[in-house]
């Protein structure tokens, strides 16, 4: 309270209100007292010094005297320097109770060999530090072993059946593709082995990273001890450490579930690896990204698939619109959906398991081989020493605008610093820790969530960066919506995926971007066009001045930027030059 207090001092809000808000706290008035008069203290003194130099302006010449340019400076530095201070405070605070080394064997030890990992340690390996990357489990984390690579790959493969199955809206025969399943996840796994270099350890090892395979436990906010397999134990004494533990699946507490079995996002690549055929029935449990995305590619590739969803809809991020597409496109294919209804229990009927959901009163048994828990991730938090340093943690790590935890060498990246669960976001977030980490004592960059795109890789796709509709309304934000339907591009219609929409979201009467939802294929890739341009503060204007080569998909972003512009016309301006060319008419 005290800290918080002597900050809104430094700030320029009436003392009154700072007053009457402190009131409403349980503060101790000896404690508000103190503070704010020592607050005021220095503001005080900077101020007066200003008004006194100012007093003693006599000619034009001593405007610009060193003495009252100086003055005014120290106007503008005084809260940034007493910000620095109360920094420096909070943190002797902080590290109080801990014993510093003299020396240290690294610069920067890594916990977590994952998206936010492996980009924090080849920062600090590029910039000559010395750095230590500790994993425990794979080297590439979740995205390589049972995230992003595994699922886009069974992703191609069931695309492609699915393509087989109506060859004919492109003239040729269709056939029921002969799934040879073992093949698929043997494909599957290849996939994974030709990407594994990318982040294995040889590679860091390389680039001067030491890599070590271990647990890793935070004793000190300067000492990381790592527990190796075999029993072993190493302490290693660090200038700073970037926490980057990643995610795990969140399995709901259902009665039953563990005597039925199930499987995640994790596990499952281990259940369908050595089978011949795919599942017969599959439950999945969540109707999020990744339970939309797995749904849609198992049924395709032959799972009878039912997905239940506690919400009345899919995706409850998106906007109402962007999920009835989703529902559309997996009920086409083949896909139950059951939306609005809750998982009570799980059953075990001889060799076949039962999820037990139920809707106003209504229970029914959905029949499952696979059962797939998809009801999103958390945080991994326990086990690295957290609640003995004291850092405070909720869902997530509790970091402040630079990453910085309660110890301001000790930092977080990635899903366990939320608030996003994106493999290009958790890279991004590992540029500023560990810049952070190693100059943090020079310079530190708040990081920079303005611009973060995300894709859901069902077919069509939906991809979206800054805001949609929902948030817009949910936030008070203005906008207007520009909307250009795909099933009018002319690349589309050749393609056969005349589907899906643009909607971009702009300041009214302006052509700055606030938002773009993409449905349709290929989103992802076209929602690029547009990332850039809202990180570099260019309009539609700019867009649609862009010459896109015909015909193709991103032509897309050229006509809703189009549409834009026909809607802000200069009406007077066109009606002057239709009488302009009626006159020259004669």
């Amino acid at each position: 309270g005290a800290f918080y207090l002597f900050t809104l001092r430094l700030l320029p809000l009436p003392f009154f209100l700072v007053n009457l808000a402190m009131g409403l706290t349980p503060i101790p008035a000896r404690t508000f007292y103190w503070v704010s008069q020592l607050a005021m203290l220095g503001a005080t003194l900077v101020y007066v010094n200003a008004g006194t130099q100012l007093a003693r302006v006599e000619a034009m010449g001593d405007i610009v005297s060193p003495s009252l340019l100086l003055s005014f400076a120290l106007l503008g530095a005084f809260p940034l320097l007493a910000r620095r201070v109360l920094a420096v405070l909070q943190a002797r605070r902080a590290y109080a109770k801990w014993q510093r080394p003299r020396r240290f064997e690294r610069n920067l030890v890594v916990i977590g060999g994952g998206a936010a990992g492996l980009v924090s340690a080849y920062i600090g390996a590029t910039v000559k530090a010395g750095v230590t990357l500790v994993e425990s489990r794979r080297m590439g984390g979740d995205c390589l072993n049972t995230g992003c690579v595994p699922s886009k790959a069974l992703i191609r493969s069931a695309r492609l059946a699915h393509e087989m199955r109506h060859a004919d809206r492109l003239g040729l025969e269709a056939a029921e593709p002969r799934v040879d399943f073992r093949r698929v996840i043997a494909r599957v796994q290849e996939v994974m082995r030709a990407i594994a270099p990318h982040d294995s350890a040889e590679r860091y090892t390389a680039l001067g990273v030491e890599v070590l395979a271990g647990h890793a436990r935070i004793v000190d906010p300067w000492t990381v001890q790592v527990r190796f397999d075999d029993g072993r134990t190493r302490d290693i004494t660090t200038r700073a450490i970037v926490i980057a533990a990643g995610a795990e699946p969140r399995v709901p507490p259902l009665p039953g579930l563990d005597e039925t079995g199930y499987v995640t996002s994790d596990t499952l690549w281990e259940a369908l690896a050595g089978r011949d055929e795919p599942p017969a029935r599959v439950a999945v449990l969540g109707g999020g990204p990744i339970g939309c995305e797995l749904a849609q590619c198992l049924h395709r590739l032959g799972s009878r698939v039912t997905l239940v969803e506690v919400a009345e809809r899919l995706l409850a991020r998106e906007d109402e619109e962007v999920a009835a597409a989703a529902a559309a496109a997996l009920g086409r294919d083949g896909v139950e959906l059951l939306c609005g209804w809750r998982a009570v229990r799980c059953e075990r009927d001889g060799e076949h398991g039962f999820l037990v959901v139920e809707r106003e009163g209504v229970t029914r048994r959905v029949a499952f081989d696979l059962l797939l828990c998809a009801a999103g991730r958390k945080a991994r938090l326990g086990g690295y020493g957290l609640e003995d340093l004291g850092v405070p943690v909720s869902s997530t790590v509790t970091v402040n605008e630079y990453l910085q935890t309660l110890y301001p060498n000790i930092l977080a990246a990635g899903d366990v610093a939320g608030p996003f669960q994106l493999t290009h976001a958790a890279a991004h977030q590992a540029w500023y820790a560990s810049v952070n980490a190693l100059f943090g004592n020079l310079w530190k960059f708040r990081a920079d969530y303005t611009v973060i795109p995300a894709t859901t890789f069902t077919d069509p796709e939906i991809a979206r960066v800054g805001l949609n509709e929902q948030e817009a309304r949910e936030r008070g934000i203005a906008c207007e919506v520009t909307r250009y339907g795909i099933d009018d591009l002319d690349r589309a219609i050749a393609d056969g995926v005349a589907e899906g929409f643009v909607k971009v979201l702009t300041v009214p009467g302006k052509d700055r971007i606030l938002g773009v939802t993409i449905v349709g294929a290929h989103a992802g890739e076209l929602l690029a066009e547009f990332v850039l341009a809202m990180r570099h503060g260019l309009g539609l204007n700019r867009i649609l001045g862009t010459i896109h080569s015909y015909p193709t998909l991103a032509e897309a972003n050229k006509y809703a930027a189009g549409e834009w512009r026909r809607t802000h016309a200069p009406e007077r301006l066109l009606r002057l030059l239709e009488r302009y060319h009626a006159w020259r008419r004669g």
